[in-house]
């Protein structure tokens, strides 16, 4: 086993969440928990899927899984399951936090001049003019 791979109770606390394989037959050359501890060592690391070490099986598999329970909504299911069960325990506590951190709008978005031509530098008669009109009603001539 290698560091920050499952430990046998994590794993036979996971174990029991998992989907049952649809296919019965010849037993898997790589076992999910492997290809788990492949999917968890690929999302620490940050690195692509193809640097996944073979210990955990070929990349493939492991994307394979990943990809495949995160389009059916296993990775939801048991990460709802375990937090229900952490929470009944009183093992979460949802504090809320707000951050009142300014966002600023782009120079651009704001309406800051433009490089270029300015609306001093065009002739009279090619200045845009604005007409302001009642609300939902015709302008009055």
């Amino acid at each position: 086993m290698a560091r920050g791979d499952l430990t046998d109770a994590q794993w036979s606390r996971l174990e029991p969440l998992l989907p049952r394989g649809k296919k019965p037959g010849r037993p898997p050359i790589w076992t999910r928990r492997q290809l788990i501890d492949g999917i968890r060592w690929r999302t620490r690391a940050g690195t692509p899927w193809r640097e996944v070490p073979e210990r955990y099986g070929p990349w493939d598999r492991v994307y394979d899984l990943f990809r495949r329970w995160q389009r059916n909504g296993t990775w939801k299911r048991i990460l709802e399951q375990l937090q229900t069960e952490a929470d009944a325990k009183g093992l979460i506590t949802w504090d809320v936090s707000v951050d009142s951190t300014v966002c600023r709008a782009h120079q651009h978005a704001a309406g800051a001049r433009k490089k270029g031509i300015s609306r001093k530098s065009l002739p009279a008669a090619s200045t845009p003019s604005r007409t302001t009109t009642a609300s939902g009603g015709p302008a009055a001539g």
